[in-house]
């Protein structure tokens, strides 16, 4: 651009900007101002051109167009679920989720006045290739997982066997052209940022390897639902990281490069004290996932975990979505985090760290097998474990909880159990097992009131 007001300014090197700094500090230690997260990615003060190693993070993620407001249903009841789909829809929501424990629920009951063009996901909690196929059929455009890793993960334990679900998973996908990798699982567990994208990377794999000879690979379509948390950079460098690793995934096993990314806020920061504090929490969790690119952000109601659901706090969840994505106008910005050098740097970091892991977990056998060994669970209880001990140090803070703590009495206000249920059982693996931060100061806390 001629004249342009910046022809004036003359480039600033990165050891002009730190001696300048360092002049500032007056005798203060320049390190100082940087810090190191569980990643193992030291944040810096400042960032310039000359710390992206490559343009490829600032091409990711360009569909905020489309970008969708989802809400999730946990059906229960078909005829209460498809009364709250309906309502979701009437007050703007653009997508449903739906997660169908069992073949019990009516198709027909659970789809009635909704229109056949709506985007609907399905999660179906068990192995049956008739209700999949009816469920097509009312909704030809549905996209259903049948994520039968992410159950033996959760469970311990496959549907019926290991040659059983995936040769049902097999045929599903085949059905329906659409392939789910739940990841979320791995976050809401107490896995860091690099475990998350590596473990969903190698989940996807599993499946990868499965489909590996299987014609028109092209139409196939995969989804990652994945949780974000409260560190608001680094969560919109997953999802752009994510898209650059199964970019690269995708083209070495010949499957289409694009990916659905659909997201929740992660249940691992939320508290059962001063619950409205998950109202800032959620926002700013649906936000990263917008500004990262994310096809569809769901949100979660800021009491969820010991209330009924109600009218109340479900009209707060839609709201947030709707400000976000129309107020603030995000939805019309094409890339907002284009030329945000700290991002774009974090980006490839993160990619480069869950690639390095990946490949770890293959050369020693693949996903399955090293949660056969135990070596996934054992890994993201070490970083669960460290974050356990910041939260306790308070070097890690969540409001209401250990900083700000609310000393009100709620035990009258509880009407669900807040807490993890445990039941003993026999399984082939160790689960994996969420795992809220605050959950063992609430309860001891609800026990003395």
């Amino acid at each position: 651009m001629k004249n342009s007001l910046f022809n004036d300014f003359k480039p600033v090197s990165s050891k002009a900007w730190k001696q300048q700094i360092q002049f500032e500090l007056e005798g203060d230690n320049y390190n100082n101002l940087t810090s190191i997260t569980n990643e193992g990615i030291v944040i810096k003060p400042f960032y310039q051109a000359s710390d992206i190693v490559t343009s490829e993070t600032a091409t990711v993620g360009k569909n905020y167009d489309t970008c969708k407001t989802c809400e999730f249903i946990h059906v229960i009841e078909a005829k209460k679920a498809n009364v709250d789909a309906i309502n979701a829809l009437k007050q703007g929501i653009e997508s449903l989720a739906f997660i169908i424990p069992n073949k019990t629920v009516s198709i027909d009951v659970l789809l009635d006045k909704i229109d056949k063009s709506t985007i609907l996901f399905f999660e179906i909690k068990f192995l049956s290739t008739s209700y999949i196929l009816e469920l097509k059929k009312k909704h030809p455009q549905a996209i259903i997982s049948s994520d039968v890793i992410n159950n033996l993960a959760k469970t311990g334990n496959w549907h019926r066997n290991l040659n059983t679900d995936l040769d049902s998973f097999k045929k599903h996908s085949k059905l329906t052209k659409s392939i789910s990798i739940d990841t979320s699982l791995y976050q809401n567990a107490g896995a860091n940022i690099v475990q998350q994208l590596a473990y969903g990377l190698a989940h996807a794999n599993e499946y990868l390897n499965i489909l590996d000879n299987i014609d028109s690979k092209q139409e196939y379509k995969f989804t990652f639902k994945t949780s974000t948390g409260s560190h608001y950079f680094f969560e919109i460098a997953k999802l752009k990281a994510l898209r650059l690793l199964w970019s690269s995934l995708a083209e070495a096993y010949c499957f289409n490069k694009a990916c659905l990314i659909i997201t929740t806020p992660s249940k691992r920061n939320k508290t059962l004290y001063k619950p409205k504090a998950n109202i800032t929490r959620t926002t700013t969790e649906c936000m990263s996932a917008m500004l990262g690119g994310a096809n569809y952000v769901c949100n979660s109601t800021y009491d969820s975990l010991h209330k009924q659901n109600n009218n109340v706090s479900a009209n707060y969840a839609k709201h947030q979505l709707l400000h976000l994505q129309t107020i603030s106008a995000i939805k019309n910005i094409e890339n907002p985090t284009d030329g945000s050098y700290y991002i774009e740097s974090i980006t490839q970091q993160l990619a480069d760290k869950a690639l390095a892991l990946f490949k770890d977990i293959e050369r020693h056998g693949g996903f399955l097998n090293q949660l056969k060994l135990g070596t996934i669970q054992r890994k993201i209880k070490e970083n669960e474990n460290k974050e356990a001990f910041q939260f306790k140090n308070k070097t890690l803070t969540l409001v209401g909880a250990n900083l700000f703590v609310d000393t009100r009495n709620i035990k009258s206000d509880i009407e669900i159990y807040p807490f993890r249920k445990q039941h003993s059982r026999k399984t082939l693996l160790e689960p994996i097992i969420e795992k809220r931060l605050a959950e063992s100061i609430e309860k001891n806390r609800l026990n003395q009131e």
